[in-house]
């Protein structure tokens, strides 16, 4: 027969206190503690009492949350995650299951550093099951950490890591261009990418007995004179170059030999194209960001800017790049 607990101590899943949020009775929520409403937290928690944590937050079971965190609105964090003094989550963040974060870089039993090196998770950020963090790393906002990824390095914004020590794999929410189709481009042809004012450019090539010769006009191939060039060279796979934006510079990328992916990032579409061979330029124009990865071994990357170098025309933060670009836009 099935057993009866009507009659039993009532377990309520959640109870609603008077600040307006939920906890499981199994909780414990340390006096001081700040909660925002509709957050949730779930049995075996345990929420010391200098904690601040905003709204609409998921805590799931077994989850330990040390003095000193602040997590934003409307983080989860799953089973088995401790959180440590010096951490910050901000809005939107994601913690997978038993995702493992540290905040001494030589820890010794009973001696406590002066202070703990902070750890900064951005908005929308993901790390995913079983991860592990190193102290003192920034994970970019809407980054994704793949699960079982140790990461060792700060990690851009909108990067997918994997692997130990944790690289760069891809980017989130990128299209494809799919450069076999960019290939059959007429010459001289331009083809223009999601992101607004970038393009593909396919350049004309000459073979004949004594060899192969790649040729591009300014003005017909590259829309703009330029005033300088650099090439880059000798890049470790793993590395990643770029990873800023110009207020006034055009710029036009050719691999001369060998392979680069470049990623395009106008702040509301993101393409990855990669750049082969010396047929194909890449236009970038102002206010798009720009990151290089996945050089093959021999890659030469032919660059070639509108104007000489000026310190004060790179942006070099993401959010600060964001900021802009919604300012200038119409």
């Amino acid at each position: 027969m099935p057993v009866e607990l009507k009659n039993a101590v009532t377990w309520r899943c959640v109870v609603e206190n008077e600040e307006g949020f939920f906890r499981h009775p199994l909780a414990v929520i340390e006096e001081g503690a700040r909660i925002g409403q509709e957050t949730r937290v779930w049995a075996f928690a345990h929420i010391l009492g200098k904690v601040v944590i905003g709204s609409e937050c998921n805590i799931c079971d077994h989850v330990f949350i040390e003095d000193g965190v602040s997590i934003g609105d409307r983080v989860t964090l799953k089973c088995g995650v401790y959180l440590w003094e010096g951490i910050t989550l901000e809005a939107d963040v994601f913690i997978g299951p038993n995702a493992t974060f540290t905040n001494d870089r030589f820890p010794r039993s009973r001696q406590r550093p002066g202070q703990y090196l902070t750890t900064l998770v951005q908005r929308g950020a993901s790390i995913g099951a079983n991860a592990t963090i190193l102290p003192g790393r920034t994970i970019g906002a809407n980054a994704m950490v793949a699960a079982g990824a140790v990461v060792t390095r700060d990690v851009p914004p909108n990067a997918i890591v994997a692997g130990n020590p944790a690289r760069i794999i891809g980017y989130a929410d990128t299209h494809q261009a799919h450069t076999q189709e960019e290939a059959t481009l007429p010459v001289g042809a331009r083809q223009l990418l999601k992101v607004k004012g970038a393009s593909l450019v396919r350049l004309p090539e000459f073979t004949d007995m004594r060899g192969t010769l790649s040729v591009a006009e300014y003005e017909r191939h590259i829309p703009f004179i330029p005033k300088r060039y650099f090439v880059v060279y000798d890049v470790p796979n793993v590395e990643v170059r770029g990873e800023h934006a110009h207020k006034q510079l055009h710029q036009f990328l050719v691999a001369l030999r060998g392979e680069v992916t470049v990623v395009l990032d106008d702040g509301h579409e993101r393409v990855q194209v990669q750049l082969s061979g010396p047929t194909m330029g890449l236009h970038i124009p102002p206010m798009v960001w720009g990151v290089q990865y996945r050089y093959s071994h021999d890659a030469l990357l032919l660059v070639l800017a509108s104007e000489n170098y000026d310190a004060q025309d790179y942006i070099r933060d993401y959010a600060e790049f964001r900021l802009l670009r919604e300012r200038t836009e119409p």
